[in-house]
């Protein structure tokens, strides 16, 4: 049986994800993507959180930036999202949660997950994950 995968290396550099009207979203241009490990990957110990504040992974789910770094059931491409009001981040997707700080209108929030009227992503200024109300987000242009 011969297999689906390239044969050349310059495969590797092909667009890992295509979207209408957007640019090509390659391995490479992932803003997590540095130091990806080309060995065999081997559990040896809980994964390292110790930069969790700005670590953009979960239980079930992380930026696909951390794929080979973290291992989770499911891997995530950031959407770009623009807050349209003042809207507060928090630590759980729920409005008792944590506050961790407070999104400007205008400010970018790349999403990973959206669920119960929350999204859960981290924000692009200075990369603190949480949670942000859907209400006050809007896709980016």
């Amino acid at each position: 049986m011969r297999s689906a995968l390239p044969e050349s290396a310059d495969a590797a550099n092909r667009p890992a994800f295509l979207f209408r009207g957007q640019p090509e979203l390659t391995v490479e241009a992932s803003p997590l993507s540095t130091d990806i490990p080309t060995a065999q990957l081997l559990l040896l110990r809980p994964s390292d959180r110790s930069d969790k504040p700005h670590l953009p992974v979960r239980g079930d789910l992380a930026h696909i930036g951390l794929a080979g770094r973290y291992f989770v059931p499911h891997y995530a491409v950031p959407m770009a999202h623009v807050l349209k009001s003042n809207g507060m981040l928090r630590g759980a997707g729920k409005a008792e949660g944590a506050e961790l700080r407070t999104l400007d209108a205008g400010e970018v929030f790349d999403v990973l997950d959206m669920s119960g009227g929350w999204a859960w992503g981290q924000a692009k200024s200075d990369l603190l994950v949480g949670y942000v109300e859907m209400t006050v987000l809007e896709p980016a242009a």
